[in-house]
């Protein structure tokens, strides 16, 4: 993890079910490096395991660092590990802010949607935009009241009259419904959509729908559900024109590993960008969330923790 920073758990709060929250500070007490909206950073949970969690505090307050992080049932280690050992007064070593998840800055009006834990970078976006005065409106989709993080704290905002709260298990009427809830679509209007993939699958297709284009739908995985199996291929590292075989059961990372060939990688799930490579000749199979649709139609580069290969051989500029 480059440029990292030490930071010190100054607060711990269990604010719903399976969800905790923690406010890192400087230890000496210093400003933070700024970070936009959108922004996630790197945690160095063990040695080796590096996950990435949103920053839901204000942009404008630079002495804090917050991050919410919800036991994952299905856990690699994460999210188990920082609920079991990051407690009030640890150090804890971060990387420096990245924004792969940016407001649009031509936006007339912004609709933020998270469903569950989705709702972190929802929250930085929200404090931004009350403070340059942008015509936004916050919609949090829960399960039960009791899964609700960050409630009494947006109701306690100065822009708590654009937050509707949505809870599946409430009357029908205050369900988020897309049809009702989302304005007209125009190139002006945008939508950020972040929560389990089920949530964020339904939402965006709602969007489509209603005539809302690529352009306007802004998404961020917090995890990606993707096959890592496949037929075998081999990859050529052009710069040594050595070639390595990644069987049907690998990833190209995996393989790459196992001959000595170290690659950085991070979320391992095709949603950082931390491995992406550029690919020389061999059609990539994509299987990532980071790229766009277009960049991937360009097979000009690829994601090796999880893509795989259309061709019998992959020539990647390594």
């Amino acid at each position: 993890m480059e440029a990292a920073l030490t930071l010190v758990i100054a607060r711990r709060e269990e604010q719903a079910s399976g969800i905790v929250v923690l406010d890192l500070v400087d230890p000496d007490g210093g400003a933070l490096p700024p970070f936009e909206p959108g922004a996630h950073v790197d945690v160095e949970v063990a040695p080796g395991l590096v996950r990435q969690y949103s920053l839901c505090g204000d942009p404008a307050d630079t002495s804090t660092y917050r991050l919410g992080i919800l036991l994952d049932a299905a856990s690699r280690g994460g999210s188990r590990a920082i609920h079991a050992d990051f407690r009030a007064g640890a150090s804890v070593r971060i990387g420096r802010p990245r924004n792969l998840f940016p407001l649009a800055a031509n936006a007339r009006r912004s609709i933020l949607i998270g469903g569950g834990i989705g709702i972190t970078p929802m929250v930085a976006m929200a404090h931004r935009l009350h403070h340059v005065s942008g015509d936004f409106t916050l919609h949090y989709c829960v399960r039960s009241p009791a899964m609700a993080a960050f409630a009494s704290e947006l109701q306690e905002a100065p822009f708590r009259d654009r937050v509707h709260l949505h809870v599946d298990d409430g009357a029908a009427a205050q369900r988020f419904e897309p049809a009702r809830e989302l304005p007209p679509p125009a190139d002006d209007v945008h939508l950020y959509v972040c929560g389990p993939d089920g949530f964020m699958a339904s939402v965006i297709a709602a969007a489509e729908r209603l005539g809302y284009g690529a352009a306007q739908i802004h998404r961020e995985y917090f995890k990606a559900d993707f096959d890592r199996t496949g037929e075998a291929f081999e990859v050529v590292l052009a710069r040594s024109n050595r070639r390595i075989a990644v069987d049907a059961g690998s990833t190209i990372v995996a393989a790459l590993a196992r001959a000595g060939v170290k690659i950085e990688t991070s979320c391992e799930e095709g949603i950082c960008g931390t491995c992406l490579c550029n690919v020389l000749a061999g059609l990539p199979d994509h299987r990532d969330v980071y790229l766009t649709d277009e960049e991937k139609a360009a097979n000009d580069q690829m994601l090796v923790c999880c893509s795989r290969s259309k061709t019998p051989e992959l020539v990647l500029d390594l």
